[in-house]
């Protein structure tokens, strides 16, 4: 009887323990079910990005399926016929090789000019800040007010660039009305504008590196060269994948600034993919077609973007 008992006594002991797990499960999943407070002051912003960025986005998908025209009493489902006319559309290559041509171009000049002007402006004197400020001013500018001042600038006949290049006896040149001159003025302009941006990324990134890092590179007997090549590149790594993807995400999406100075001219020769976007889509009223193209940048944008993150990937140990 006495070894029954003692046999029955472990048994209950470990039921108990079975159902103390099954207790606190419950309580975990009462815990999780329970409503949290914070989706209440969340709630403001998610409507707001749901309704004016989620939902256009969706429907604009839907819209590149028809052959969507505003004010058409019928829309025609076409499926994949806008994106298959985009493949023999001479405008569309043309707008994507110059949007091709403006962000290389632009984002290699971003890159090397912020990286050398963070580096000369580095130390942390009253000069440097004044100079910085400066650099970065044009930064807060939108690019409607750039592209204004400097389409009146470079005016051959009452801009100030003619009337410097009359002074000394040049003949004006026509900058946003040459073929060969119209979009490496625009890309000058994006430059000059963007360069204090890619500047102060930078200098964020270099006053991170450790000065342990330089004092003993400097024991060792390595060049300012060496320093910049072997310490200074891989230390801001992630900054200089962050700049890489923040410009090139831009200069794909340009447009107020084309569209203010040359509107895509001469001849379509600084036409971007958003300026087509805009012109077939708000003037010419195509939504569907217009709609196939702003997915195709969003693809090409997403696919840039990951190749950007294969390149400049980096290990924790880095």
């Amino acid at each position: 009887m006495t070894q029954q008992l003692t046999t029955v006594a472990p048994l209950s002991h470990r039921d108990g323990g079975a159902t103390a797990p099954r207790g606190a499960i419950a309580q975990r999943r009462r815990r999780r079910i329970r409503f949290q407070p914070a989706w209440l002051f969340m709630a403001p912003s998610l409507i707001i990005l749901a309704v004016f960025v989620f939902y256009p986005i969706l429907r604009s998908l839907y819209y590149s399926f028809f052959n969507w025209t505003i004010g058409a009493a019928h829309q025609q489902w076409v499926g994949l016929g806008n994106y298959t006319q985009l493949l023999h559309d001479n405008q569309f290559w043309n707008a994507l090789g110059v949007t091709i041509e403006f962000t290389v171009a632009s984002v290699i000049l971003l890159l090397v000019l912020g990286f050398v002007t963070a580096l000369l402006l580095l130390r942390n004197s009253i000069a440097n800040r004044i100079v910085r400020s400066v650099l970065f001013f044009p930064t807060i500018v939108s690019f409607v007010t750039i592209g204004m001042v400097w389409k009146f600038l470079l005016d051959p006949d009452i801009g100030l660039v003619g009337g410097l290049t009359k002074a000394i006896g040049l003949h004006p040149v026509d900058w946003l009305t040459s073929v060969h001159l119209a979009l490496p003025t625009v890309i000058f302009v994006a430059v000059w504008r963007s360069m204090g941006f890619a500047m102060i990324l930078f200098l964020a990134g270099l006053q991170n590196v450790p000065a342990e890092y330089y004092e003993a590179a400097r024991l060792d007997g390595a060049s300012n060269l060496q320093l910049v090549w072997n310490i200074t590149v891989p230390s801001i790594r992630p900054t200089m994948l962050f700049t890489t993807m923040i410009l090139t995400i831009q200069s794909l999406q340009v447009f107020d600034l084309v569209y203010v100075m040359t509107d895509g001219g001469p001849l379509f020769k600084t036409d971007s993919l958003v300026n087509m976007l805009y012109r077939v889509g708000f003037q010419n009223f195509q939504t569907g077609y217009a709609s196939a193209i702003s997915w195709v940048l969003f693809i090409i944008i997403m696919i840039v973007s990951l190749v950007q993150l294969r390149l400049f990937r980096f290990n924790d140990v880095d």
